[in-house]
């Protein structure tokens, strides 16, 4: 499984309370870009428009820059494939105040391109600070066993 693109931010900005995986429907020249890691997972997100799934905010340039279609859109909404059993699922999910779905990584899984992304909670700065405090203490602990 190699991994083409991962949202870090994610995890510091939300709390992942459950993972999907997806498929994406994509001309070739995306996946080709894709596949070459000309790809950006940062500020996307996920809408559930009309009972379906896309991924909007993903910004996949051209892979060949030079031959690319006059009607070629690096920000287009990509559609995502999902059973309907997933996506009422995911709609019931979230109508509920204050639920995202976030995508996580894109990666190859058999020849294919997948999304992973994750059912999410905003946390509050309070939460955010809680958590570089604890990270800067573990680094000063580890630093001072490794003298």
């Amino acid at each position: 499984m190699k991994v083409y693109s991962e949202n870090k931010k994610a995890g510091f900005d939300y709390e992942i309370l459950e993972k999907f995986e997806a498929g994406m429907v994509l001309f070739g020249q995306e996946v080709k870009s894709i596949k070459t890691g000309h790809i950006n997972l940062s500020g996307s997100y996920i809408t559930l428009a009309s009972g379906e799934p896309f991924l909007v905010g993903v910004k996949v340039p051209p892979y060949q820059p030079n031959n690319a279609g006059a009607d070629y859109n690096e920000e287009r909404q990509k559609k995502l494939l999902l059973n309907k059993k997933e996506i009422d699922y995911l709609i019931g999910k979230t109508k509920v105040k204050g639920f995202s779905l976030i995508p996580l990584k894109i990666y190859e899984n058999n020849g294919r391109v997948k999304l992973e992304f994750g059912l999410a909670r905003g946390k509050k700065k309070y939460d955010k600070k809680e958590k570089i405090k604890k990270r800067d203490v573990q680094r000063e602990v580890n630093r001072e066993l490794s003298k």
